[in-house]
């Protein structure tokens, strides 16, 4: 049966995604135990084959997700590539050493362990604090840390209708100035001149 770690690799590599610049997951949850709950679960140990079904929350320190379906395959080579299906499937994990977190939905998320690419198809958004970006398809290639957003890679159209990419992004906080280093002390004379 494949590792449920790939599990975690599907979700950990959708998590990444950033809607303005490199967003890592928590790193301290790579370490911590995966756990899977559904209402069934099939292996298929020739075929190297798992699904779970039926309400699947798979859990592994601050990540999340949720689907109807995940199914797990493991190729001859040991390359993990991973389907999660819902209506929405959803994700959220906590970004690596800030206090953010990474939230995530589609009908289907899928993940590419050989060229390490998720892709989220079908209703896709992905928001980190307030920062928002949706669109009918988005994929991530985690080598590069590229990712895109695209009105739709499929033929059903965008929830909204409009088949438009949308994102919404919130203005930075300005770093606050650094303090200005105190000139040299100034100390009154001990005698007055006249100038004259």
């Amino acid at each position: 049966m494949p590792s449920f770690r790939s599990v975690l690799a599907l979700v950990a590599a959708a998590l990444a995604v950033g809607t303005t610049s490199s967003v890592r997951a928590e790193r301290a949850d790579r370490e911590k135990p995966v756990n899977v709950e559904s209402d069934r679960m099939t292996a298929d140990d020739r075929n190297r084959v798992s699904v779970f079904e039926g309400k699947v929350v798979v859990t592994q320190g601050t990540m999340t997700l949720r689907a109807d379906r995940v199914t797990i395959r493991e190729d001859k080579d040991g390359q993990k590539y991973a389907t999660a299906i819902g209506k929405p499937a959803t994700f959220r994990q906590k970004r690596d050493n800030v206090d953010e977190w990474i939230d995530g939905e589609a009908e289907r998320i899928e993940y590419d362990g050989r060229i390490e690419l998720v892709e989220l198809f079908v209703s896709a958004r992905l928001t980190r604090d307030k920062d928002e970006v949706r669109g009918n398809y988005i994929s991530y290639d985690q080598k590069t840390e590229f990712f895109q957003v695209q009105p739709g890679k499929e033929t059903k159209p965008a929830a909204d209708g409009g088949g438009r990419v949308r994102a919404v992004l919130q203005p930075r906080q300005k770093p606050a100035p650094a303090p200005v280093a105190p000139g040299p002390a100034l100390k009154p004379a001990e005698t007055l001149s006249n100038p004259r």
